[in-house]
């Protein structure tokens, strides 16, 4: 080995020493992001009133499964989607991070009449609310508020009775005249779970030259 690369070895062991902890930190780092715990930007208003475009909101990577890093390799699942949660899964269908509701799970079978969900034969109750366009639909034990703006013809409005198959999902946006969920990409194979989200973490207004939305900061979802 030249003179030269001997130095340009002892430099680069040199910046290694020094920089060894933080460089162990952000691979640390990366990991626990990728396995446990991270943050999701919410572009769209598909899930309009829940969440608002500019919501950061959390994501429990370990709801469902522990995964090897960076990837969606299950080591042990510890939980199934359930009716209700707000889910994040990496949609093969769109080519992209989408994040929905879980309306059916497996032998579901589930239609919607006039933008109202029939799940397993039950019509779901609606409750509105003030200016008519939010409501709050009563999926069993997870009432929630809804959008539908439209009328009963438009084209997400309605869909014939449909059974959730063996291992898949049916999701839908809380912006249900403006996501394109399940009514559009089918439905959603269980190992494209990413996570579940009950919380934002912060939010910032698009609008308003990204000034914080303090109100929604670590909000319940």
């Amino acid at each position: 080995m030249t003179m030269k690369g001997q130095k340009i070895k002892q430099c680069g062991i040199n910046v290694w020493r020094e920089n060894k902890s933080f460089v162990i930190f952000l691979g640390l780092m990366f990991v626990f992001r990728s396995a446990c715990a991270d943050w999701n930007t919410v572009p769209t208003g598909s899930m309009n009133p829940t969440i608002i475009e500019g919501d950061r909101i959390a994501v429990n990577k370990m709801a469902y499964d522990i995964r090897i890093p960076f990837t969606h390799i299950s080591l042990r699942k510890l939980g199934d989607p359930e009716r209700g949660d707000i889910a994040v899964f990496d949609s093969k269908v769109s080519d992209k991070r989408l994040v929905k509701r879980v309306i059916g799970v497996p032998g579901d079978r589930i239609a919607m009449v006039n933008n109202q969900l029939v799940i397993n034969d039950t019509a779901l109750d609606y409750d509105k609310t003030e200016g008519n366009i939010d409501q709050v639909e009563h999926l069993f034990n997870t009432p929630h508020i809804v959008r539908i703006s439209s009328t009963n013809n438009h084209a997400f409005a309605n869909f014939p009775t449909v059974v959730v198959p063996a291992g898949h999902y049916l999701m839908l946006g809380d912006n249900r005249d403006k996501s394109a969920d399940s009514r559009v990409i089918g439905f959603v194979p269980r190992n494209e779970f990413v996570g579940r989200s009950r919380a934002v973490v912060m939010s910032l207004n698009y609008d308003n030259f990204y000034l914080p939305r303090l109100d929604r900061f670590f909000k319940s979802l």
